[in-house]
This record gives structure tokens, sequence and C-alpha cells, in this order.
């Protein structure tokens, strides 16, 4: 016959086998204790389900902002194309004066302006260098969709 349990002292746990027990059974409870703490707490799960929203709204805001540069580049293409030769001509030609005209301005108000003035045109002309060429396409393609509307209109 097999004996399931000892007999004897070994059938007694030892006082230092009852106290790592007892220490095993109060990390255990602590921890328990700990993740009910955590399921309770309401600001500390408010601010982690916060901070996911705000990572996956700065996540879906880069993907729409690359999908409607890559739409606005690709309207501004097929208007290009679209565009027949004679208007693309015209559009150069006013892009061309436009551009004169508002150098000349350029000149004679930096000419008149007081000293502040012209420091913030300055900047303001620095950063219309850094993005020249979205302005100019931009520029070109609203000047391209006013010369299609009135040769419509005649």
């Amino acid at each position: 016959m097999t004996q399931d349990k000892p007999q004897g002292d070994e059938a007694v746990p030892s006082p230092e086998e009852l106290r790592e027990q007892v220490e095993a059974n109060r990390e255990e409870l602590g921890e328990t204790v700990e993740a009910l703490a955590a399921k309770t707490d309401v600001k500390t799960r408010a601010a982690e389900k916060t901070t996911a929203v705000k990572q996956q709204v700065a996540a879906k805001t880069t993907h729409v902002k690359t999908q409607l540069k890559d739409k606005a580049a690709h309207a501004a293409h097929v208007v290009q194309d679209k565009t027949p030769e004679p208007v693309r001509a015209k559009a150069a030609a006013a892009t061309a004066q436009v551009h004169d005209k508002a150098a000349h301005l350029g000149e004679f108000a930096r000419d008149k302006a007081p000293e502040p003035v012209r420091e913030r045109a300055g900047q303001g002309m620095q950063v219309a260098r850094a993005n020249r060429v979205p302005l100019l396409a931009a520029a070109g393609a609203l000047i391209a969709l006013l010369v299609i509307r009135r040769a419509r209109r005649h």
C-alpha cells in the first residue's frame, strides 16, 4: 500500500515552513490588492485612456494630413494637365506680370515703411522663401483657375 500522507513529525509543518507560507500568502494578497486598487483608480485609468486616445488622434491626423497633401498635389497636376496650352501661357505671363508688380510694390513699400515694419516684412519674406514652391504652385493654380473661369464666361 502507498501512503499519501506522511506520518509522524513530517505531517506537521515546521515554524519556518509556516512563516514561508504566511509570507507567500501575504505577497500574493498584496499583489491582488494592488491589482484591485489599480482597477478602481478612476483617475489613473482615465489618464491612461486619454493618453491612448491622444496617440491615436495624432497618428490619424498625420495620416489624414499626408492623404490631403497627396490629393492636393494630384489635383494640381490634373488641373495643369487639363489646362490648354494658351491658357497656361497666359497664366505664366500673368504670373510674371504679378511677380514684377509685386517686386516693384515691395521696393516702394520698403522705401516708405518705418524700421519695425521693415523688420516684420523681412521675417515674412524669410517664411515665404522657405515655402517658395508650395506658394508658387498655389498661385499658379489660382491664376489658372481664374483664367479658365474668365474664358468660360466669354
